[in-house]
Order: structure tokens, then sequence, then C-alpha cells
């Protein structure tokens, strides 16, 4: 706990040197731009010569494998990831991000930055989905792969987030804006919640898949700036640290309830690509219903009421353990079984992918001006 309460109060000391010089006048030689970030990323591995000092600094460490890192085990990981299908994104919409509203801070910076609101709500979803998806494709974490680059990128975009709200955030109340205590927080929806999330929807993952899957995201979390007391491949030390960091949050605000809201409402609005639009409707209407059901499940009706949602049955449990049994414990286990979910893990996410963007090419946001 003490180490969590000084969390909250420290950064990510390169992403914030990083943003400071972004601050700096035109014509100052230590001023680094969108322009110089974008290229050294595209330029990755091979860092340019000449570049400012805060960015060099930068791409120097994002570039630096560390010792620790197995890329067998990454890769393996990632297929992990592909294997769980439409199952790692109702966990990450429902579990690890509705599930996240119920406290205050997080949320309510997502209010302030104005991204989570009418049609942008489910673009905000579109993207942290792709760059999810990006991160876990074959090779997608290798320096200057595109998961590589969007993990580079969404850290440079926390890191002027912080700088431009930290003059006016609570942070007596909430610790600074991005803080180390919440990226380890954040961290651990993507690994440990989306794991014991999925296995209660009636996934099979062996320990040794558990393992690689927590490798994985440990590796992203070194590219995102999270520090090395918050990165961990254990599995259970991770459950561990998620129980005190909700023993440590802030209490429900109304940023959360109204993102929840939001959040669950942009169900309802995902394109199936149905060329009929009385079919399109009825799709739409099943998957918000069915999403709604799992929520209940993961939240109860008690954090449902605190949500400001109506709690629902939970039929939506026993239809993914019911598919999830056949296709993981069953058909799993016939030759070649683990490479077809595979497949069609992949296939499966990249539709779900595709029904965030109705007009155009899933992408990520632009960086925000400094300042």
């Amino acid at each position: 706990m003490e180490r969590l309460g000084a969390g909250l109060l420290r950064c990510d000391e390169l992403g914030a040197a990083l943003a400071r010089a972004m601050s700096l006048p035109p014509g100052d030689p230590d001023r680094v731009t969108h322009s110089l970030i974008t290229g050294a990323l595209r330029a990755a591995p091979d860092v340019p010569d000449e570049l400012p000092p805060a960015l060099a600094e930068f791409m120097s460490e994002a570039t630096a494998v560390p010792d620790w890192v197995a890329w067998d085990r990454i890769e393996r990981g990632a297929a992990v990831f592909r294997s769980l299908g439409h199952n790692s994104g109702d966990v990450l919409a429902l579990l690890s991000l509705v599930g996240g509203y119920r406290f205050g801070g997080p949320a309510d910076l997502l209010v302030l930055t104005g991204g989570m609101g009418g049609t942008q709500t489910l673009r905000r979803l579109g993207e942290t989905t792709k760059w999810s998806h990006a991160v876990t494709r074959p090779g997608g974490l290798r320096p200057g792969a595109e998961g590589w680059r969007l993990t580079l990128h969404v850290r440079a975009m926390h890191a002027l987030v912080n700088a431009r709200f930290a003059p006016r955030w609570d942070s007596a109340r909430w610790g600074l804006p991005v803080n180390q205590a919440d990226q380890a927080a954040t961290l651990g929806l993507f690994d440990a919640t989306v794991l014991v999330g999925c296995r209660g929807l009636g996934v099979r993952l062996t320990r040794r898949q558990r393992g690689d899957f927590m490798h994985l995201w440990r590796y992203v979390g070194h590219l995102m700036g999270v520090a090395p007391e918050w990165l961990t491949d254990d599995e259970n030390v991770r459950h561990r640290w998620n129980h005190h960091i909700l023993l440590s949050a802030a209490g429900q605000t109304q940023a959360g309830r109204d993102l929840a809201r939001l959040t669950m409402d942009a169900q309802g609005r995902l394109a199936h690509g149905h060329t009929r639009p009385a079919v399109e409707r009825l799709h739409q209407r099943y998957e918000y219903a069915r999403r709604m059901s799992l929520l209940t499940v993961f939240m109860g009706p008690a954090g449902m009421r605190d949500l400001g949602l109506r709690p629902r049955l939970p039929w939506g449990l026993a239809l993914s353990v019911t598919t999830n049994t056949l296709r993981y414990r069953l058909l799993g286990a016939l030759p070649g079984g683990r490479e077809r979910i595979e497949r069609h893990g992949a296939r499966a996410q990249d539709r779900d992918l595709a029904a965030m963007f109705p007009d155009g090419p899933a992408a990520v946001a632009h960086l925000p001006e400094s300042g």
C-alpha cells in the first residue's frame, strides 16, 4: 500500500522529459515535434542521428531489449491472446474497462480529455482494441513493428496528457493525472484480469499459456514506461497487486457512471456488416443484450447499480461457458485443434475491430498538442 501511495505521485520520467521538450519554443535545438517522433518510430530499430536529447534517450531505451525478454515466450503469449477470440473483447470491454469505471480518478481524466462522449466513445474503444491487436499479432512487438510503434505512440500520448492536465488536476486527491500506480493498474487489466475473466467464461488455459501471456504483457508494460517494480510475469503476483490496487482505489464518481453508460450504449452501435438494415439492427440489439448480461455477471447486481445500469439475467454466461467448453476443451483437444482455435480467434478479433470502425480503417489517435 505504501508503494501504491508513492506511485500515485510518480510518472514515466522519460515520457515527461519528452513532453517538456515538446513544449519548448520553435527554434530551440532541444525541441521535439510530432514529425520527429513519427520519423524516429518509423526508422526503428535504427535510431536516426542528430535527434534532440529527450527523443534520443526515449528511443534508446525503447530499442534496447531487456535481457529478461524471451521472444519465443512473447510469440506464444501473443498466440494465446489470438486464441481467445471474442472472449478477449468481452473481458477487456466489460470486466477491465467498465469495471474500472467503478473507481474515481482515471475515469474522471477520460472525461476531462473529452475523448469519451457521443460518437467518440466507439472510436476510443476501437483505438484501444487496435493497439491490443497490433501488439499480439505475430512479430508485433519486435522493435520497429506496428505493435511496438503504437505502444511508444501511446506512451508519448500519456506523457503529453499528464503535462497538459497536471496544473488543473486534483493531485492531492488522485495523484498525478497519469501516474505509476494507475499505469500498473491498467497493465493488470490487460494481463491477469483477462486471464481470470476468460477462464471464468469457460476458456481452458494451461499454466504455460498463462505464463507466456503474462510475459508478453510484461514487455508491453516496459515499453509503456511502467516502472520495473510493477512488472511481472507471475500471474499470482499480479493478482495480489490487483487486489491491493482495488483496496486503494478511490470511490465511485459521476464520471464513471457516465462512461459506463456511454460504453455500453456503444455496444449497440457496432457495425456487423449486414446488408439488410433489419438484420443489422437485430444483431446490434442482441450484442447489446449479451454484453449487458455478461457485465451483470462480472459486476454483480450491486456493482451494476453503482454504475447506474440495470442488472440483467445471466444468460450470457451460460452461452459463453457452453460455447467455450465445446471449443477449448473438446475441439481444442483434437489434432491441430489449438492451431485452428488460434486462427478462428484471430479472425473473430479482426471482425470485432472492424465493427468499431465502420467509416474507415482502424487507427489510433494522433498525439495531442503540447502545452
